[in-house]
């Protein structure tokens, strides 16, 4: 406890309070005012004053500036005579521009602020303190928001908090007493030992420090006023056999390079735990030291170069598995009901003992808020004395189940499509429950448990599944340790409902659940692949006969004159275009996807299918030119004709392949892929072609009709207007 205290940013031990002991300075280096020195305390009869300038860098003025690491705020009240001078109608207050707590009509409460690009407050409310020495501890981190603990156990939290615009000073000065005239600020109240950390303490510094402070034994009720606790000279803690082991899983991190040293090192952990009961402080602790030591796993810069990612992080999963139930087994049972609960970047968590009884609605629901969740019914627990429920929810874990072949899980529905991958799709969430519930064996029986899972799905996995080639299954799958490794199965489970952005799932078992995704192309009856087949070749061959032969009638008819030999120019490179694309295409199909030949052909058909499109423009912008606007001279009409109809396509073609080489020739057939946008390469310059043609079409039609609507005012011949 005392080394608690002398990890301190700030200290003021207030000595002239009569208050509670005082520390002992058996260390000899805590000092008042510590680190800050423009802090400084006024006092009054019984009353007690904190203030400090305006630090605007400082967690104690913004608590944002503190970082991931949190903050904690730590002092001792009471409320003192009712007859004290100017009673204030708030209270007894602490206040400052990042903090204010303050008791009023019955109820304590403290309000927590940040001033980052939006104010956010949060605020959480207790039994505020009566003419007994509470203490009041609270912690603050980005991730986890506010915790509250009073007399040493965690009282109250407020993990989300909310925006807020109004709220004081965004200078004011650190104090305790009553804001108005800095004269009159007489507070009901006294303040002593006030302690600031430029961190979030753990539930276990905190059970130290709140021992040490007071010397009694932790294992008193912290709801007893301080008057009746049994005092002792010294503070005696619980013998703890779990505190080398935490302390180890702290120390360790950052130690491993290697994914399989750190998995062994954790495994060792999880199965080499004490058989001694823990408190539920003790059991916070080693559940946040060790979902620390897996974000440290996760973050392994190696790890995704090692094979078989999927089997490491199931055996994961499992070690994860063992120190819970180890927990579950353990847990002390005084006193009961308990309730422990956390998250973390890991996963959130929940530990919960308690009579059935108690359960207020026909359904145990882990966790509480949110659209992923595991629903237990009521009627399951009947029978049952006291039950305990582990919780999980992970937020990552499900990244790495990817590529998982189908041939390696106990789902016959996947296996039937061998060679298609499947993928997790939603968050994992677990819950295991002791003793366990009764469940229906029969999936269309009850009680059965529900769980309903929101699809996080990758760019890829979304434009896989809305393309309408495609047939997407998903499975409610579960991992399955009954043959020592983890397998994914479905055995007792069934898909009830849900649509591309949610499943709800039945069971009739316990365990890790996820839904799984599996893509698989529609195929073709084999009629239809003979009539498709028929068509391109049947095509394709006629097209390239007449090509050729409008190639070499272009060629013969060269030597007509200037401007009609320009317009047979450009019908000459479209035709030679379409006929080298049409050429390509027909070969193309004889590589298989994925291999060197097939993407080269793939960015060759890019290449002219383009140029095709291209001397369309061209032909478009000579029509332009002949009828409406005459506009350069004719040879630099054919350097801008060629340019437009070679040049644009290729450097389309080599900023596509050089940039997204493997969009090219890898699924399916020797062309773009649809999946990831390299396919507007190709659809958004044909588009803007289109367009500008049918402009050029419109404005070259009117200009002709209005030419022979004169001619047929003048001759009279409706030949000539048609």
């Amino acid at each position: 406890g005392f080394k608690v205290l002398a990890s301190a940013s700030h200290y003021w031990p207030l000595e002239d309070v009569d208050g509670i002991h005082e520390f002992p300075d058996t260390n000899g280096d805590i000092v008042e005012g510590m680190v800050n020195k423009g802090i400084y305390v006024t006092e009054k009869k019984g009353v007690t004053f904190l203030f400090s300038g305006s630090y605007q860098n400082s967690c104690i003025s913004n608590p944002e500036v503190c970082g991931p690491e949190g903050v904690t705020f730590s002092f001792f009240w009471k409320t003192q005579d009712q007859q004290a001078k100017f009673l204030p109608a708030s209270g007894g207050q602490v206040i400052s521009s990042g903090f204010k707590i303050c008791s009023n009509e019955g109820e304590g409460s403290v309000e927590f602020y940040t001033r980052g690009n939006a104010m956010m407050k949060w605020k959480a409310s207790f039994s505020p303190p009566g003419p007994y020495w509470t203490h009041i501890l609270f912690t603050w981190k980005s991730r986890e928001g506010l915790k509250v603990y009073v007399n040493g156990t965690l009282n109250t939290t407020d993990p989300d908090g909310k925006v807020f615009y109004d709220y004081g000073d965004p200078s004011a000065n650190l104090l305790t007493g009553t804001e108005g005239d800095r004269t009159k600020r007489y507070v009901n109240g006294a303040f002593d030992e006030f302690i600031i950390w430029e961190r979030a303490l753990t539930p276990n510094e905190i059970e130290q420090y709140f021992t040490a402070a007071i010397g009694v034994q932790v294992l008193l009720s912290s709801t007893l006023p301080w008057s009746v606790m049994t005092t002792t000279t010294q503070p005696v803690l619980s013998t703890n056999a779990y505190r080398p082991i935490i302390t180890n899983l702290t120390e360790e991190r950052g130690n491993f390079r290697s994914p399989d040293t750190m998995l062994g090192y954790l495994e060792n952990v999880s199965v080499s735990l004490p058989n001694k009961s823990l408190s539920e402080n003790t059991a916070q602790s080693l559940t946040e030291a060790f979902l620390k030591a897996i974000e440290d796993f996760l973050l392994l810069p190696n790890w995704i170069d090692v094979p078989e990612t999927a089997h490491i992080f199931g055996s994961l999963i499992q070690t994860i598995d063992n120190l819970m139930a180890h927990m579950m087994d353990n847990l002390d049972e005084n006193p009961l009901p308990l309730t422990m609960e956390g998250m973390s970047s890991v996963a959130d968590y929940s530990l919960v003992k308690m009579h059935p009884q108690t359960l207020n609605l026909s359904y145990y629901r882990f966790p509480s808020r949110g659209q992923s969740y595991i629903s237990i019914p009521s009627e399951a627990f009947h029978e049952k004395a006291w039950i305990t429920i582990v919780g999980l929810l992970y937020h990552n874990m499900h990244y790495f189940f990817h590529n998982i072949n189908p041939m390696d899980t106990r789902i016959a529905e996947a296996a039937a499509y061998k060679g298609y991958m499947i993928s997790a799709t939603s968050y994992l969430i677990s819950v295991k429950v002791e003793p366990l519930p009764k469940l229906s064996h029969n999936l269309s029986g009850s009680p059965l448990i529900t769980i309903q899972l929101t699809h996080e799905l990758t760019p890829r996995q979304y434009s896989q599944a809305l393309n309408q080639s495609n047939r997407v299954h998903l499975y409610c799958a579960f991992l399955d340790y009954s043959n020592g490794t983890g397998v994914w199965s479905n055995e007792g489970c069934v898909r009830e409902s849900g649509d591309l952005n949610y499943s709800v799932c039945l069971c009739n078992h316990l365990t890790n659940f996820a839904i799984l995704m599996q893509v698989v192309p529609l195929k073709l009856t084999r009629e239809h692949q003979v009539a498709l087949s028929s068509i391109t070749y049947i095509g394709c061959a006629l097209s390239i006969f007449c090509l050729t032969i409008t190639l070499v009638t272009f060629a013969i008819l060269s030597s007509v004159s200037t401007i009609r030999n320009q317009r047979y120019h450009i019908h000459a490179n479209l035709s030679f275009a379409v006929l080298v694309a049409q050429i390509l295409l027909l070969t193309s199909f004889q590589f298989s996807p994925g291999t060197v030949p097939c993407k080269i052909l793939a960015i060759l058909l890019h290449f002219f299918f383009l140029s095709a499109f291209a001397w369309m423009l061209v032909e478009g912008f000579h029509l332009y030119s002949m009828v409406i606007k005459v506009f350069g001279s004719e040879e630099s009409k054919h350097l801008y004709y060629y340019g437009i109809g070679w040049g644009c396509p290729l450097l389309i073609c080599v900023i596509s392949a050089t940039s997204s080489l493997d969009s090219y020739g890898e699924s399916g057939n020797c062309w773009l892929t649809l999946e990831n946008g390299a396919i507007w390469a190709f659809v958004a310059p044909a588009l803007f072609v289109i367009l500008v043609n049918f402009g050029i079409l419109i404005a070259v039609t009117r200009v002709i009709s209005r030419i022979s609507a004169d001619n047929y005012k003048v001759h009279g011949d409706a030949n000539a207007f048609k």
